[in-house]
């Protein structure tokens, strides 16, 4: 990844001058669509705003999408190492950088702008000099409601008794204090003045006091010539009057708090039935409004990588089946277009004149398989032995292994099961996983009238016509052609999101089976398995999926009458399909086994009708 300037979240990442952090821009890997997957895009960051172009070179012709990073969230991947997510509200940036170093520079970088933006950081409050107002919060916390206390009007007015009553033991409280104090005071001169005395009469034994002092008798007492000043001739305050008032304020008091806390209990249940009701409302609100962002940020993130097949994928095994099941009813409604579109407006092609099917013996291609004709030629095939080419010994093994097993009657083996049983065609199944992936043989017979073995597998075989039956394929070429008989070819089938794309290399053959008796029927058999080349090696883009296919055709042919020649209506071709397939990948399987059922069957009704509308009316090839 090339970069204009580093980012590690240092003091260097920052201009000096303006003390914004420096611009950081490079080459980062950005998803963008199930289709395309990842694509390499250009990136910057700038004032706070993380911008992508397609490349360096396109700067010019302006961003294709940008993010304002004051509220994003960067989340680094939990497994990829290389990934992080930025999310602003609904929409989400899925990235990916060149390693984990750079993952964490980039994290870093964007973080730092995001820190030094808006009202949070420190270059923001020196760029704005000002600071939210502790008043302005404060007065959003003395909002209190009343509302609770409109209908309790009694209740209103006791609190107003104790707001009176609160006064007025609040002044009651002052003037006893003010007593207390006097009385103090007046204890502290009283003791002085006795302690003076006392000083005096042992100076002055027969000293006469002045008033306010003590005097000795003639009896040896002594009396106090001035009593000590009273608290009530110092302050005027009626101690017992104030006790009185004191004790009736506080009787009110208690009264009246017994007559609330009365009132209260009486409704306390009503209060509690409305705070229950309240709560309930405010639950169903705040569960109606999470179950609506999940469902919005399962839509806007619906396509992105992390729900699409993997081991670490998010969506559920009953997602992923509804999200096959409606990608495959919206290609099967397409093709339904497409096929009602072709009988408005029917192809005029000319028949090629080389297009002729002979009556006599067996036959080969003539025009080889890399000029992709679907014509027939008169060459005679007569063995394996014209078919030599380095993969001969495999394709000989798969050919016998298909004619010893495949053509066996399934009535008393338990493991098959019937699945699909529609007029003439049935369909077979084995359970078999292997490692959690699913590995179940298909094994489906059918009969089909009007077409020979040899027409059947020579359109199943020729790739010159493969896109006009199947509709499963993206696109596919021929790597290698080994021999006239033979091809190696590599198809990718089209996505069914969340499922990834698949593709496939496989060697795809071509045998005339040579009867054992005169009895034996006309067999032809295509047999389809996987192998390795240099030129189609596995891709990030795929999974490679493995592959051990035959399709085996035994041509039914009953006499004619009289001496009418054979035509079509008196062939009748035995079909017997195996398919061995190992997805690989994640899938679940419980969809690869629903994918299958519903497929398989029709892709054998949809190329036996078009073998059937290709050799309409053209000469019999046996």
């Amino acid at each position: 990844m090339s970069e204009k300037s580093s980012s590690s979240g240092s003091d260097e990442d920052v201009d000096p001058e303006s003390g914004q952090p420096v611009e950081l821009g490079g080459v980062l890997s950005k998803w963008t669509n199930y289709i395309h997957g990842w694509q390499d895009r250009w990136v910057v960051l700038k004032n706070n705003t993380l911008s992508y172009y397609k490349s360096e070179d396109e700067r010019e012709y302006g961003c294709r999408g940008s993010l304002c990073l004051s509220k994003a969230v960067i989340t680094p991947h939990e497994f990829d190492e290389c990934r992080f997510d930025i999310s602003v509200n609904d929409s989400v940036w899925y990235l990916r950088a060149e390693d984990p170093e750079h993952r964490l520079q980039w994290i870093e970088s964007i973080e730092l702008h995001k820190a030094e933006s808006g009202y949070g950081s420190e270059t923001s409050l020196r760029r704005h000099g000002s600071m939210l107002s502790l008043t302005s919060a404060a007065s959003a916390l003395s909002a209190t409601s009343t509302s609770s206390f409109k209908k309790g009007h009694r209740l209103c007015e006791k609190l107003a008794e104790m707001e009176t009553f609160r006064d007025i033991l609040c002044r009651q409280v002052d003037t006893l204090q003010k007593y207390f104090d006097s009385c103090a005071d007046a204890v502290s001169k009283d003791e002085f003045h006795r302690d003076r005395v006392e000083e005096d009469e042992d100076d002055f034994p027969t000293t006469t006091r002045t008033d306010g002092e003590y005097n000795h008798n003639n009896n040896g007492s002594k009396e106090k010539l001035f009593p000590p000043a009273s608290p009530k001739g110092i302050n005027g305050i009626d101690f017992k009057g104030e006790a009185i008032t004191f004790k009736a304020t506080t009787a009110g008091i208690l009264s009246t708090l017994s007559h609330c806390i009365e009132l209260m209990v009486k409704r306390e249940d009503s209060w509690q039935k409305r705070i229950d009701k309240e709560l309930e409302k405010r639950r169903r609100v705040e569960d109606a409004y999470k179950s609506a962002m999940n469902e919005l940020k399962k839509k806007s993130h619906y396509g992105g990588p992390d729900y699409e097949e993997g081991p670490n994928s998010l969506i559920n095994e009953d997602e992923f089946f509804d999200a096959v099941e409606a990608a495959l009813d919206r290609q099967d409604k397409i093709e339904e277009q497409c096929q009602s579109e072709k009988v408005r407006i029917p192809r005029l092609t000319p028949v090629p004149p080389g297009d002729a099917y002979s009556t006599i013996g067996t036959h080969r291609f003539a025009t080889k398989p890399n000029s992709h004709s679907s014509s027939l030629s008169s060459v005679e095939l007569v063995s394996a032995s014209d078919d030599i080419h380095r993969f001969s010994a495999q394709v000989e093994e798969m050919v016998q292994n298909h004619m010893t097993y495949s053509l066996q009657d399934m009535g008393g083996d338990a493991n098959w099961q019937l699945v699909i049983e529609e007029g003439e065609m049935k369909v077979y199944r084995r359970e078999v996983e292997e490692n959690g992936i699913v590995l179940d043989p298909l094994k489906a017979t059918h009969a089909v009238k009007g077409v020979t073995g040899h027409e059947v597998c020579h359109y199943f075989w020729d790739t010159a016509v493969r896109l006009d039956w199947e509709t499963t394929i993206e696109n596919f070429n021929v790597v290698e052609t080994l021999s006239d008989n033979a091809v190696i070819v590599y198809q990718t089938h089209k996505r069914v999101w969340p499922a990834s794309q698949r593709d496939v290399l496989y060697l795809s053959a071509i045998r005339k089976i040579l009867a054992t008796n005169e009895n034996d029927p006309d067999t032809w058999l295509v047999c389809n398995f996987s192998v390795d080349h240099d030129n189609a090696l596995p891709t990030n883009r795929c999974v490679r999926a493995k592959i051990n296919v035959a399709m085996i055709c035994q041509t039914l042919v009953s006499p004619p009458e009289g001496d009418k020649e054979i035509s079509r209506d008196n062939i009748l071709c035995k079909i017997t399909y195996v398919a061995n397939v190992n997805p690989g990948g994640w899938a679940p399987a419980s969809v690869l086994r629903a994918v299958a059922k519903r497929e398989y069957p029709k892709f054998l009704k949809r190329f036996t009708s078009y073998v059937q509308e290709k050799t309409s009316g053209k000469p019999i090839l046996f």
